[in-house]
């Protein structure tokens, strides 16, 4: 019994170690445009659902998906609206292991295809080119996969050998709205144990083919799998901010709301399922194919009745999670427990955190601008909000660079290594940048305690420099959200030219002013220090759009 046990354990686990192999290879093989799904699809509920569909096909678990969307709204990436599309998409996507499961794992001798899969796919990770080594670990990992799927099925004894066990199985079924409940609570149960839906899946249909389980009993327990995998997500957000919480939430509410009409309308569903399914759900060979219908059929039902009630589920979740204060977005850390393993969409993840450095830049600069020349009774509390996004933007420099080294570790793609490599020295210069912005700030403050008068026009001058500044800026966001573009970098020489005559013609009227009156030297100074720093930043935005074109 306990050897039973243990060969069980260890074929589940060549299967989870398969698919861990084989979406981390599915991973590198798509890089760019998986991150690239990440940064366009999330716009409404339509182009979020197909995106968290299609991720989750990718990364083969539902789980790791929802946690990567909570730890996105955590950092401010994504809205909760946008968040929840994404989630429909993610519980769609999850169904595409079932079908694989079932049409390959119970249709074919796996005995035939596994092990010459692995002897395929072995000595092609050996080979120079990173395509042909990386489609040579999927399929290592898709070989491993079923592997360890042939090796569930021969460990778990047949009903028939077990009469005892059937007999205890029957006293469970039968009686109506109890045995639903009971196999509900089963699934659920069983998901949250094992922290994979995909796993807890594999387990159901193997149950159902090796005749333990009834059609009505495994389609009652997926229902519980599907409420079960909620709650790696709502653990994921307990150190969280407020909407991540949130988003957690509503992803176990949309799924609680699917199981309520399912188990209400369940004999209808099952027997609609069982009529459309070719084969007889009552036969144990039969019966993948049927509960992997049912897991898609439920899904798609749910979605197209919950996608057009989004924003009410927004209310819901906000209504039932307050917050007592405007919630704050916090950012990625590399430290994170909950970090699922996707690496490509961590990428992605950090990308976006790299971006809102440039934000920060920007915050500065207008921070400064709104401050200089201003009485210092009306900038002191100003000077400290300052201060705090100067602190906020060495946190996050730092954390998403320790960030990217974790991810660099966990099996990146040649291009995305290089991608890494580049947004490193992004992070270093746009840190930089923030602390040109912070120096602005302190030389604003210095000028209003020390009482350093320049003339009225030199306001208007800075704003005037400050603007071609934003233009820059902006520019620079610009380009971290999207490849690079054939004029880029005629167009950021352009800017940085007319930053930097302006810096030499302000320049050159404060020299003036010096040479006319020597009571001014120390304001002047401090102004040509203010023109320094501005241009610096732009230096700074130039090295960093130097650095994506070399990517490119």
């Amino acid at each position: 019994m306990i050897l039973t046990f243990l060969t069980i354990l260890g074929s589940l686990g060549l299967f989870l170690f398969g698919m861990k192999i084989m979406s981390e290879a599915l991973q590198k093989l798509s890089g760019e445009k998986l991150r690239g799904m990440m940064r366009v699809m999330t716009t409404n509920r339509f182009t979020g659902l197909l995106s968290g569909f299609l991720v989750t096909c990718l990364v083969q678990s539902s789980s790791a998906t929802t946690v990567m969307i909570v730890s996105f709204v955590n950092a401010g990436l994504l809205t909760l609206f946008e968040s929840i599309g994404m989630i429909m998409g993610a519980n769609l996507g999850t169904t595409t292991t079932f079908w694989i499961i079932s049409f390959l794992g119970f249709k074919f001798s796996l005995s035939s295809i596994a092990l010459p899969i692995i002897g395929v796919g072995f000595p092609m990770m050996f080979m120079r080119n990173s395509r042909v080594r990386d489609t040579g670990e999927f399929l290592l990992g898709f070989g491993l996969l079923f592997f360890g799927l042939l090796m569930l099925k021969d460990s778990v004894p047949n009903i028939q050998d077990n009469p005892e066990f059937l007999k205890f199985v029957q006293g469970f079924t039968g009686k109506g709205i109890f045995s639903v409940m009971f196999f509900f609570a089963f699934g659920t149960i069983l998901t949250i144990i094992v922290q994979s839906s995909s796993v807890a899946g594999a387990i159901t249909l193997t149950m159902a083919y090796k005749g333990w389980i009834d059609f009505p009993s495994s389609a009652a327990i997926i229902l519980g799998e599907n409420v079960g995998t909620t709650i790696t997500a709502n653990i994921a957000a307990l150190t969280g901010n407020i909407t991540a919480k949130r988003a957690a939430f509503a992803h176990f509410i949309f799924n609680v709301i699917g199981v309520i009409w399912a188990i209400l309308l369940f004999a209808p569903f099952t027997a609609f399922i069982s009529a459309i399914v070719p084969g007889d759900a009552g036969q144990p060979e039969a019966m993948p194919l049927h509960l992997a219908a049912f897991h898609s059929g439920f899904n798609l039902i749910n979605i197209a009745l919950m996608i057009g009630l989004v924003p009410l589920l927004v209310r819901l979740v906000e209504k039932t999670i307050r917050s007592r204060a405007p919630g704050v977005a916090s950012h990625v850390e590399y430290k994170r427990a909950s970090l699922p393993q996707t690496a490509e969409l961590n990428l992605a993840e950090a990308e976006r955190e790299v971006q809102s450095l440039a934000t920060h830049t920007r915050t500065l600069v207008s921070g400064f601008l709104d401050v200089f020349g201003r009485p210092e009774a009306e900038i002191s509390g100003r000077i400290t909000e300052l201060r705090q996004v100067e602190e906020l933007s060495d946190e996050i420099a730092l954390d998403v660079t320790q960030y990217l080294v974790r991810c660099s570790s966990a099996g990146l793609s040649d291009s995305s290594m290089g991608r890494v490599s580049v947004l490193l020295r992004v992070i270093a210069e746009l840190e930089d940048m923030c602390d040109c912005g912070n120096r602005l700030v302190q030389l604003a403050s210095r000028r209003t305690r020390k009482g350093h008068e320049l003339p009225p026009e030199t306001l208007g001058q800075l704003r005037d420099m400050g603007g071609h500044l934003f233009t820059f800026i902006d520019f620079l966001s610009t380009c971290l959200t999207r490849p690079g573009q054939p004029g880029d970098m005629e167009t950021a020489q352009e800017m940085e030219r007319q930053i930097n005559a302006c810096r030499k013609r302000l320049r050159k009227e404060s020299m003036t002013r010096m040479l006319a009156s020597g009571e001014t030297i120390k304001a002047e100074v401090l102004y040509i220090d203010v023109l320094n720093n501005m241009q610096r930043i732009s230096k700074h935005a130039m090295n960093i759009l130097q650095a994506l074109r070399q990517e490119g």
